[in-house]
């Protein structure tokens, strides 16, 4: 069990959520196993208070940590909000990662063992103001706790710049001053941001040419996937890779870290003739749509931060606010990538009927609030490229925009 725990504190770490000394994890086999950061709990008073947690709930794992940076300044400018200050007991982000796996954030004042007990009684991790901290369970493995808590971190960091556009929109709009609080906020969190955001990716290019055989393509989808979170495309486990060869689509497993393939890959017969794919991603019929569709033979999904906020940012007046996830009426692009709605799934509003369609106008197609599609051949360069591309030129506009509001709110 203390290497399961090694493990997912190694991971909290090198993906940039929390630094190890800010961790605690627990985990239930005869005993409660813990592994725990002394910066995070001086004197075992927090360790103590999340033992009585088990006690209470139903639970296999229990994951407390203080965010690194940005996340933990920006959990602090959100818990700062009004909208928080006025609802102090949610946080509701709009992107498709809490729509369909967090549905809400709830918040607490403090690490007790009732409060934590309450909160994640109903959702699956919860925001702690003192710290700011995350907390987080899983019911099986430590491995759900940590998918949960990497989600808060993504959700919020997205609610964060998502809100600012539009805060700062509405101050222009009115005339109105921003406060200087958030606005000191923002440029600390901005240059945290961009610190981070300069080291994180690889230029290395990725395996090339058509893969020669079965054990090739699996070689070849490891190493794509891996860089996915490693250049912090994916966030959490949500994402998938696919690659069509000699009649079956190699994809992703449902649920699967994308830097941990090597046993997590399904073969599916694209004529469907076997439920050997069961396992597989959810969004497999996406992908077997998208081949049907066009001539290329390879797909990365993943969701980079600035691509899901800037497709949820539009100015237009209409009809569907509220509704736009899944039912646009407007043709949107970025940066020439069409901008899609549709939620998880099949149906009409479900993605498998708005992307693949999307793919005649692009290589590239972005899901509002959800994440990026990108499609090739051969081999994962030129997906890997194209995403990276988008997510770089999202990331141009969003600071385009904010500074033109914020000359426009100046001048006011």
């Amino acid at each position: 069990m203390n290497t399961l725990l090694k493990k997912y504190v190694s991971k909290l770490s090198s993906q940039g959520l929390a630094d190890e000394g800010h961790v605690i994890l627990m985990a239930l086999d005869d005993d409660i196993y813990s592994l725990r950061g002394a910066s995070a709990d001086p004197g075992s008073i927090i360790s103590s208070k999340l033992e009585r947690v088990f006690d209470k709930m139903n639970i296999n794992s229990l994951l407390y940590a203080i965010p690194s940076e940005p996340y933990r300044s920006i959990l602090e400018g959100l818990l700062d909000r009004e909208d928080v200050a006025s609802e102090p007991d949610v946080i509701m982000p709009q992107d498709c990662e809490t729509r369909t796996f967090l549905h809400d954030i709830p918040v607490i004042n403090e690490a007790r063992s009732s409060l934590i007990s309450n909160a994640l009684s109903s959702r699956k991790a919860a925001i702690i103001r003192q710290g700011p901290a995350i907390v987080s369970y899983g019911s099986v493995s430590p491995e759900q706790a940590f998918i949960s808590y990497s989600s808060v971190c993504f959700s919020t960091y997205v609610k964060y710049f998502f809100d600012t556009l539009n805060y700062l929109k509405s101050c222009s709009d009115t005339s109105m001053k921003p406060s200087e609080h958030i606005l000191e906020q923002l440029r600390t969190i901005r240059s945290k941001d961009r610190k981070k955001y300069a080291s994180i990716h690889d230029n290395s290019g990725l395996i090339t040419g058509q893969p020669a055989d079965y054990k090739s393509e699996r070689t070849m989808m490891i190493e794509a996937g891996r860089r996915l979170v490693t250049d912090g495309l994916v966030d959490s486990f949500f994402g998938n890779i696919s690659s069509l060869t000699n009649g079956r689509i190699m994809i992703s497993e449902t649920s699967s870290s994308l830097d941990e393939l090597e046993e997590a890959i399904d073969e599916v017969p694209f004529d469907g003739s076997s439920s050997v794919g069961i396992t597989a991603s959810s969004e497999t019929s996406t992908h077997k749509r998208i081949y049907e569709k066009t001539g290329y033979d390879k797909i990365l999904h993943g969701h980079p931060r600035f691509s899901v906020v800037m497709s949820m940012y539009c100015t237009e007046r209409c009809d569907h606010r509220g509704e736009c996830y899944k039912d646009c009426p407007e043709e949107r692009y970025m940066s020439g990538v069409p901008i899609v709605p549709g939620e998880v799934g099949t149906g009409p509003t479900g993605i498998e009927s708005t992307v693949p369609d999307a793919f005649k106008k692009s290589d590239a197609v972005v899901v509002y609030g959800h994440g990026v599609f990108c499609a090739g051949s051969s081999d994962f360069n030129g997906t890997m490229r194209r995403m990276t591309d988008i997510e770089e030129q999202s990331r141009t506009e969003y600071d385009r925009v904010l500074d033109e509001l914020l000359e426009k709110c100046a001048a006011a």
